[in-house]
Formats: structure tokens, C-alpha cells, sequence
């Protein structure tokens, strides 16, 4: 994939929540988190230059997969790239989310720590975090 120029001119959050639930919790009890991540890429309407890339991870507690939480964290970076083809603002969106995907995962950590509640650290992704960003979108994590 090619590299594209970009910087980033600020990081925000969007949301940031933590709740409980009614889940019983023993001191042995293991959870399965699997957080959902989503990624959303919207160009600014009066500056054709800068974009906005927000990323966000979910873990919710259903009846099929109990949880004694749930948390939501949304961050948007604010990123300026001369990116114009296809091709480039695909490269582009790969290295922002690869930017921004550490600030996420700081953000679940602290947040769970605030919360008084056992960390909750998100795996170090080494390459592209979601699967239609990858050369193999059948290998669980590039590189």
C-alpha cells in the first residue's frame, strides 16, 4: 500500500461511559469481552484537506454473552492529508486509524481504571486493525 502525508491537528473524545450491570461476579468468573470496533471517515465540508476519523469500541452485555459492564469509547481524530484518489485516501484512512488506535486504547484503560474496575487493556495491533484494510483479509491481524 502506498504512504500518504498527513498530520494530525488534535484527538477528541466523544464518548467515554462506563456502566455496570446486574451480572453476578464470583471471583473465579472469566468473561469473553470481544469489544466491537467501528471506524467512521468523513471529510470536512469547508476544507477539502482535512478529515475527521472517529473510531470507537463497544462491549456490551447480551443475555448470550454476560457481562458485568458495558463500555462505550468514541475518539476522533482531526487529521489535514492532500490525499484526492481512491487509492490514496484508502492509504490514509489505514495510517490514521494506526495513529489513533493506541489513543483508543489508552482511553478503554483509563476509563476502566477510573471506573475502579479491573483495567481492561485492548491488544497491541501491529498493522491494520480491520479487516477490509488488510492485503489478507483472512489473517486475524496483518504484520
Amino acid at each position: 500500500m502506498q504512504k500518504v502525508n498527513f498530520s494530525l491537528k488534535g484527538i477528541r473524545a466523544e464518548e467515554m461511559r462506563f456502566a455496570l450491570t446486574n451480572v453476578r461476579v464470583t471471583k473465579d468468573t472469566r468473561f469473553d469481552l470481544k469489544p466491537a470496533f467501528s471506524r467512521q471517515v468523513r471529510r470536512v465540508v469547508d476544507n477539502e484537506k482535512v478529515f475527521l476519523v472517529t473510531l470507537a469500541v463497544k462491549i456490551e452485555n447480551t443475555e448470550e454473552s454476560p457481562k458485568p459492564f458495558d463500555l462505550t469509547v468514541r475518539i476522533t481524530g482531526i487529521f489535514e492529508t492532500a490525499a484526492s484518489t481512491d487509492e490514496e485516501r484508502k492509504a490514509f484512512t489505514v495510517e490514521a486509524t494506526e495513529v489513533l488506535y493506541p489513543y483508543l486504547r489508552a482511553a478503554v484503560t483509563n476509563l476502566t481504571t477510573a471506573a475502579f474496575a479491573a483495567p481492561i487493556v485492548l491488544p497491541v495491533v501491529n498493522g491494520a486493525i480491520f479487516p477490509e484494510d488488510r492485503d489478507d483479509p483472512s489473517s486475524e491481524y496483518a504484520n
